[in-house]
């Protein structure tokens, strides 16, 4: 099947900035995993304990949520319906992972200096954003 109609450059330019977005992700979770030395020196003693406190499946969350996310900004530019379905599985384990490091943990104390809310809901709500843009693109018949 091919598709029906083709995107406005707003479609090209949402794609490219999201899937940028995703890909800063997927480095921010590769440097907290692989705990490398740059992604170390930013952090304070008690930063450093909380982030090697967090459970694994926080750890899991962060993984699915940054790597759907950047298949499925990926898909989207290529038009493809997956990306629907990427696009809600990375808001999902986003939402439920920052919602975590929000409300699970004392990361307010900790990153007080950082403003530790802005992060995570502005991840929530780019997250929520590429679901409903992604659902809306296939509904318009943009993706196929």
């Amino acid at each position: 099947m091919t598709n029906t109609n083709k995107p406005s450059i707003v479609f090209w330019i949402i794609g490219v900035i999201t899937l940028i977005w995703n890909a800063m992700g997927v480095v921010n979770y590769l440097n907290q995993t692989f705990k490398t030395e740059a992604s170390q020196n930013k952090f304070s003693t008690d930063q450093l304990a909380l982030l090697d406190s967090l459970p694994a499946w926080m750890t899991a969350l962060f993984a699915i949520a940054v790597f759907a996310g950047t298949i499925g900004c990926i898909a989207l530019l290529m038009r493809k319906k997956i990306a629907v379905t990427l696009l809600l599985i990375s808001f999902l384990a986003a939402t439920v992972q920052q919602l975590y490091w929000m409300f699970g943990t004392n990361a307010a104390e900790v990153f007080s200096e950082s403003l530790p809310y802005l992060i995570p809901i502005l991840v929530i709500v780019v997250a929520a954003f590429l679901a409903w843009y992604s659902k809306d693109q296939k509904g318009k018949g943009v993706l196929s």
